[in-house]
């Protein structure tokens, strides 16, 4: 099983940015577009388990405590960046609690010995990718024309908002690779605690 934590997005603010897609989409017409419907805040990437220890990593996960935070999806940008883009991404602000949350499900997956994050936290949600995809900087980066005229046309709108939500919750996925690109299932929902 391929499996991965993660935030849903409120469904109003999954259509404001489905419709912001359909205006911008054609701007970039290489790039691989991800599905408004596969939307979600990545907390951790577990990757292969195995499902005879599903219901351990259940239990893990349901030790979880976290406070809600209200979660803001404003402005774009580009990974790594805007020169050689390869990733097109809606920022997202915060309060501390986000963070504190994705430490959390990093610590109740080490201790199952899932290896703990490398790299900052960094909530986004990605929109497009071209080439590899790959956010990280390479010293083989060079200028990628991929979403130029993207840039363009953003630089000629006003930023947009897409609004704020307060998730209560946090789900365990499953992703199953296909041609369509990969299918997410809920498995499980974890409540986030407001007496944290």
């Amino acid at each position: 099983m391929r499996l991965f934590v993660a935030l849903d997005l409120d469904p109003e603010i999954r259509h404001r940015i489905a419709q912001f897609m359909d205006g911008v989409r054609e701007s970039a017409p290489d790039a691989r577009w991800v599905s408004a419907g596969s939307l979600h805040i990545t907390l951790k990437f577990i990757g292969e388990w195995p499902a005879e220890r599903l219901d351990e990593l259940k239990r893990s996960l349901k030790e979880v405590r976290s406070q809600p935070t209200g979660i803001t999806f404003s402005g774009t940008g580009f990974f790594p960046t805007p020169k050689s883009a390869r990733v097109f991404w809606v920022g997202m602000q915060a309060g501390p609690e986000l963070a504190s949350l994705a430490a959390a499900v990093d610590g109740a997956t080490s201790a199952l010995g899932i290896g703990r994050e490398q790299r900052a936290f960094t909530p986004h949600l990605t929109l497009a990718r071209t080439g590899s995809g790959r956010p990280q900087r390479m010293s083989s980066d060079r200028a990628n024309a991929s979403f130029r005229r993207l840039q363009e046309k953003l630089a000629a709108m006003p930023a947009p908002n897409f609004g704020t939500m307060s998730p209560r919750e946090f789900f365990l996925f499953e992703s199953k690779l296909s041609p369509k690109g990969a299918q997410y299932t809920k498995l499980e929902s974890f409540p986030l605690s407001a007496g944290v």
